[in-house]
């Protein structure tokens, strides 16, 4: 079985109520005793080491806390829409090419606090899941379905298929975001924090909206774009 670690004091937390976990890895120092109390209470192996010990195992912000977990496991294109055809209004988020872990594990903490029924990425030109996007999902990545497929246009036309419509975000689009109902099964897609959408998979949309920037920004990175549509999307959902 692949082990991979996890780190920060939320994020493994969270871990050892929703998955796997093998061994808790804490700092001599560590003071958080109800956390510890959790970690023994579950059973699970408890080390201390001292911090030069966890900054080899990881690299970021461990806050002293440390787990080795069973390596994440993708899902298929087909488990997330058997799971969106079970919610009224479902949502399913596609990601053209997200390369910074932070901005990944950021739109993974958008996804669950707006109930999406799952996301998509491509096997190529994505960052993977990783300790990092476990990090700053804070625990996100646990509840939260990611599916690795080989071609976005062929996943968005199988969505399509399925009753789907997608929705793009560009900063050169005519229509503004709060300019759509959604009142229809929602595929959105977000760019790259560099290039956007790619051309192809623009052309592919049934519609393409833009957010408008009234300040001196021409633009939203990609985590803070995916929670305002998402949050936007929910609101028009619900009746507003």
């Amino acid at each position: 079985m692949q082990k991979t670690y996890i780190f920060g004091k939320n994020t493994v937390k969270d871990a050892l109520n929703s998955i796997k976990v093998f061994k808790v890895f804490v700092a001599e120092n560590f003071t958080d005793k109800k956390f510890i109390e959790e970690v023994k209470n579950q059973k699970i192996e408890l080390v201390f080491v001292n911090n030069a010990q966890l900054n080899k195992m990881v690299q970021g912000n461990h806050q002293g806390v440390v787990a080795e977990i069973k390596r994440y496991e993708y899902s298929s294109l087909e488990e997330i829409m058997r799971i969106a055809k079970c919610k009224t209004h479902p949502i399913i988020l596609i990601l053209d090419g997200i390369n910074d872990p932070g901005n990944f594990g950021a739109i993974l903490r958008s996804a669950d606090a707006f109930d999406v029924a799952g996301v998509i990425i491509k096997k190529h030109g994505q960052v993977m899941i990783n300790s990092t996007v476990a990090k700053t999902s804070t625990g996100a990545i646990n509840h939260v379905k990611v599916a690795l497929v080989g071609n976005l246009s062929q996943t968005l036309q199988t969505l399509h298929d399925n009753g789907f419509w997608s929705v793009a975000t560009d900063g050169m689009a005519k229509l503004e975001y709060h300019n759509l109902e959604y009142d229809f099964p929602v595929a959105l897609i977000i760019g790259s924090e560099g290039d956007g959408i790619s051309s192809l998979l623009l052309k592919r949309c049934d519609h393409v909206v833009k957010i408008p920037m009234y300040g001196h920004v021409n633009s939203l990175n990609a985590s803070v774009a995916t929670g305002v549509m998402l949050s936007h999307i929910r609101y028009k959902q619900n009746g507003n």
